[in-house]
């Protein structure tokens, strides 16, 4: 049978130097495994999709199969030199990321510096050109046939040609929810025709404020305008991420709009919250069908994950917290 849920997205091998505590180094990491602990909050029957190097440790695919995931869509890609799926974040004591000099940061802290680390070079996904594809995203080659008849489908930011090979190939079939959390490097109001192509494959559209905001930069300051008009392309539900001031869902068909709060949680590590979000965004609205709960099960996950370093630290946390989190955010989450 196949999987419930399917994500796509990248992997990578991480070295976080948190607001507080002590570092992850050479940790796995990605978009992919952030969405897939948010989503694991609730369940875990997900099909994974990503392309790794030779070097990527086995064990780390391994410890997914143990959790329950399903890896048949990983990949292992063969190049003439190891893909780098190095990443560096560091943070400071107001939670603000940094992912370049990455040996003036551990020397301030005090830390010596990993040899795995040599070389390393910070590359802004925003500055990328949108129509140059990326070797570490995964391609809709890498879908296993296993995959396809999938009913949910997440798609993490990632470049815009990968991505909208990877939603042609979901919308066509008996998938009944495909979502996009778009990369911030298509952004942009002169790559706003080609974006309207892609969404129309796309029923929830996850894009942050700011990611939105530059989408519709000088034409208006209304995210919920925004909201209206991305909707005239195909999705039926979109949600703002606004960090600490929580989303803003826009239900289409009910034509409802709906605050939800982010909930207070004690920050440790921002890595892959917006990510832990959607991950969890997914499961709710498999289980609910009501855009609303979906972004309070989103909104939990989120909270988990802020409280610890790891994509599966939400897995570690008490029993029955997630559902207290859940009854509380009900009571505070209203319409608009």
């Amino acid at each position: 049978m196949p999987p419930k849920f399917v994500i796509a997205g990248k992997l990578s091998r991480e070295y976080i130097l948190p607001p507080s505590g002590n570092p992850l180094l050479d940790s796995p990491g990605g978009n992919l495994l952030y969405a897939a602990g948010g989503l694991a909050v609730w369940n875990v029957d997900a099909g994974l999709i990503a392309r790794v190097g030779e070097d990527y440790p086995h064990q780390w695919l391994r410890d997914l199969e143990k959790l329950g995931f399903n890896t048949l869509g990983i990949h292992t890609i063969r190049a003439e030199k190891n893909i780098d799926l190095r990443s560096f974040i560091a943070y400071t004591e107001t939670n603000e990321p940094s992912h370049s000099n990455a040996v003036s940061h551990f020397a301030r802290r005090q830390l010596t510096f990993p040899k795995a680390l040599l070389g390393y070079q910070y590359s802004d996904d925003a500055l990328k050109d949108p129509r140059e594809s990326d070797i570490t995203s995964p391609a809709a080659l890498d879908v296993p046939k296993e995959f396809r008849d999938v009913r949910h489908v997440h798609i993490c930011p990632f470049d815009f040609v990968s991505q909208s090979q990877m939603v042609n190939l979901f919308k066509g079939g008996s998938t009944q929810t495909v979502s996009l959390d778009p990369a911030p490097s298509y952004m942009k109001p002169r790559f706003w025709r080609d974006l309207r192509l892609v969404l129309q494959g796309v029923t929830i559209f996850l894009p942050s404020e700011e990611e939105l905001r530059a989408l519709f930069w000088g034409e208006t300051n209304d995210l919920w305008e925004m909201a209206r008009k991305v909707s005239e392309y195909g999705p039926q539900i979109i949600v703002i991420k606004r960090g600490i001031l929580g989303q803003l869902v826009y239900d289409v068909a009910g034509n409802h709009r709906y605050e939800v709060p982010a909930y207070q949680s004690r920050v440790a590590d921002p890595t892959g919250v917006g990510d832990a979000f959607c991950g969890g965004f997914l499961a709710g609205f498999q289980m609910t069908n009501d855009p609303l709960m979906a972004a309070l099960h989103g909104s939990v996950s989120a909270s988990l994950k802020i409280e610890g370093s790891g994509p599966f630290y939400p897995l570690d946390v008490l029993p029955g917290l997630a559902a207290a989190r859940l009854y509380s955010l009900k009571e505070i989450a209203r319409e608009v």
